[in-house]
């Protein structure tokens, strides 16, 4: 026992001792810092001043940041203010032009916005400088009735010479046909030369009549009385019977004017006739245009088909009319273009186009009743040249020689003035004066 506390006592000291020495070597090692404390100092130093060198860069880049931040910014900021200005300026323009828009919308333009100042020697100075409203109206109604002497003179054209040798033909050709009865009147627009046959003579108009209906209807249309996209309607009143198709149409149909007029001509519908007439005002307002127009024979009494043959022509009054639209009168060379249009769409074709070679071309009306027959147009030959024709015959009761003769009247008539005016021979190089036609009269300017 004794040996075994011995043994564990000593064992104790030895702990004790060994851990003595371990504190001890502790306790130095902690003091050894303060041993060399310069050396510790310098490294603190180096420490902050390697730390404080490090946050004045952090510093400075955050400074270089927030600078390109606010230049960012402050770019930003100057497109906004452009923008905001721009945007302002808008809508002051919108605004402006609001209130100049009320303004003008509640002003009459058609008179004076400020009001008149009489000053006494400056409104006599006026005076004496500006017509008077008295004086300009004079005036006007001075070049009115100018153009109208102008459109009812027959000055544009000179019928110079008879052309006898063609009326010389024209007799023998009726000598054939002793039970018809023809008239026929030509002219050479290119010079005046003419015939006259028997072209003062009164016939029945049948569908002739229609050409001056036309006439009389692009007429209004060039004064603004009529327009050609207008709708006009069938009625009991207006049926024709007879040509066309327009008579079967329901009561109360609308057609434009000019699909109506158009058909007037081509078709030679007496409905659609029968509807311009009423459109013009009626037979009476057209007699008396006709009679201005200086067509003395005429004239209209009923309406189509007038199968009595009452409405009545001459082959002059047909011949003129087209001779003064040829020549633009009457109506405007708008107007004139859109008849030509249309006569030369006509369907019968078997009175003066059957006279005429293939590639001549012809804008015409034909008639046609039991009694009379007739075609009149513009004619314009291969050569150039361009002549009116009318020819109108009365004959027994449809008669078909008639047609004939007038194919016949139309062939011998083309041939002449195709033929019978030598031409020049043109200028060449090695001759440059060119010899004028023999004995062919000039239309007067």
């Amino acid at each position: 026992m004794a040996i075994f506390l011995s043994r564990t006592h000593g064992e104790n000291n030895y702990n004790r001792k060994t851990s003595g020495k371990e504190s001890n070597q502790r306790q130095g090692t902690r003091r050894k810092p303060s041993g060399n404390g310069t050396s510790s100092v310098r490294s603190r130093v180096v420490r902050k001043s390697s730390s404080t060198l490090i946050n004045n860069n952090e510093t400075l880049a955050q400074e270089q940041t927030q600078l390109q931040v606010l230049g960012n910014n402050s770019s930003e900021n100057l497109g906004n203010v452009i923008f905001n200005n721009i945007f302002r300026l808008a809508i002051v323009g919108v605004g402006m032009g609001t209130i100049l828009g009320s303004i003008l919308a509640n002003t009459d333009l058609t008179k004076p916005l400020f009001p008149k100042i009489n000053i006494p020697f400056v409104s006599d100075i006026t005076s004496t400088m500006t017509p008077s409203k008295k004086q300009e109206k004079s005036a006007e109604v001075k070049v009115v009735e100018k153009s109208e002497v102008k459109n009812i003179s027959d000055e544009s054209v000179t019928f110079t010479q008879e052309l006898n040798s063609l009326k010389e033909k024209l007799v023998k050709l009726k000598a054939k046909y002793p039970e018809l009865q023809p008239g026929a009147f030509f002219v050479d627009l290119d010079n005046g030369a003419y015939v006259n046959f028997n072209g003062d003579t009164l016939y029945s108009a049948a569908s002739t009549i229609k050409i001056p209906v036309l006439v009389a209807f692009l007429q209004d249309v060039d004064a603004g009385k009529i327009y050609i996209d207008e709708k006009l309607t069938t009625s009991k009143a207006n049926i024709g019977s007879g040509s066309g198709s327009m008579q079967y149409q329901p009561v109360g149909t609308q057609f434009t004017a000019l699909y109506t007029v158009t058909e007037m001509i081509i078709n030679s519908d007496n409905t659609a006739t029968n509807m311009i007439i009423e459109r013009l005002g009626g037979k009476d307002v057209l007699n008396k245009r006709f009679q201005e127009w200086g067509l003395n024979s005429t004239v209209i009494k009923n309406p189509l088909p007038d199968l009595e043959g009452t409405n009545t022509t001459t082959p002059k009054d047909l011949g003129m009319v087209l001779l003064k639209v040829n020549q633009g009168e009457l109506i405007s060379l708008r107007s004139r273009d859109r008849l030509f249009e249309i006569m030369t769409q006509t369907h019968t074709r078997t009175l003066l186009p059957q006279g005429l070679e293939k590639d001549a071309r012809i804008a015409h009306k034909t008639g046609d009743i039991g009694t009379v027959l007739g075609d009149a147009g513009i004619i314009d030959v291969t050569t150039g040249k361009r002549y009116i024709g009318a020819v109108l015959v009365k004959r027994p009761h449809n008669d078909y020689s008639a047609r004939t003769l007038i194919q016949e009247i139309s062939r011998t008539a083309y041939q002449h003035f195709k033929f019978y005016s030598p031409r020049a021979p043109l200028p060449t190089k090695l001759n440059t004066v060119s010899t004028p036609a023999e004995d062919v009269p000039i239309v007067k300017p």
